[in-house]
């Protein structure tokens, strides 16, 4: 499936169950740690500066934003977690609403993929692969996209890329997507899955 992206906007934002939207369109949720560079993904996806508010307090959004593409697609950014100066009353609100989404959502059977982001730096978090296990246990297909590549040399990269895939992943069909919202590396490849998924 195409997609115009030059007809995009924030389409919905979503702070409770009831809320979420009972629309067939198909959905591509991004979810990661705060700070991943989710808002800088979304932004550079869709060919925009400023679509997606990139915080200088990590963690602050605990919404789901629904971007509507083309009228065709939602993106789904899903809140960040993992943020420790987050209060335990945010944190709870964000774990409610998560789950929510993934379990009492109307719309679930649209949702097509999950883009799961991690730093390429750092690699997967505690809480980064608590959701890849859920998501593996509840067959919901997924992509591991490692954000922030531009900080690191093309050889340091591809070593890193490859310590990920072993350390985290060996034995699986999971592969590793690198990306750069500065670069816009790893843009295009993103998009044919997406539209791939979106069908």
């Amino acid at each position: 499936m195409k997609f115009n992206i030059n007809n995009v906007r924030l389409g919905l934002t979503v702070g409770s169950e009831s809320q979420f939207p009972r629309d067939p369109r198909p959905e591509i949720a991004l979810s990661g740690r705060s700070n991943v560079g989710k808002s800088s993904l979304i932004n550079t996806l869709l060919g925009r500066k400023s679509l997606a508010r990139v915080s200088s307090s990590p963690g602050k959004t605990i919404t789901i934003n629904y971007y509507d593409v083309d009228g065709k697609l939602y993106i789904v950014d899903l809140p960040g977690y993992g943020y420790a100066k987050r209060s335990q009353g945010s944190k709870r609100s964000w774990s409610t609403l998560t789950e929510n989404f993934f379990v009492k959502n109307p719309s679930h059977d649209a949702l097509r993929l999950v883009i799961q982001l991690i730093d390429v730096r750092t690699g997967p978090t505690d809480d980064d692969i608590m959701m890849i296990n859920m998501m593996i246990d509840n067959a919901i297909p997924f992509k591991v996209v490692a954000t922030k590549c531009d900080k690191l040399s093309k050889t340091a990269l591809a070593t890193r890329i490859n310590e990920l895939q072993h350390e985290y992943f060996e034995g699986t069909d999971i592969e590793i997507l690198p990306f750069s919202s500065v670069s816009r590396d790893g843009r295009e490849e993103l998009w044919r899955i997406i539209e791939a998924a979106a069908v």
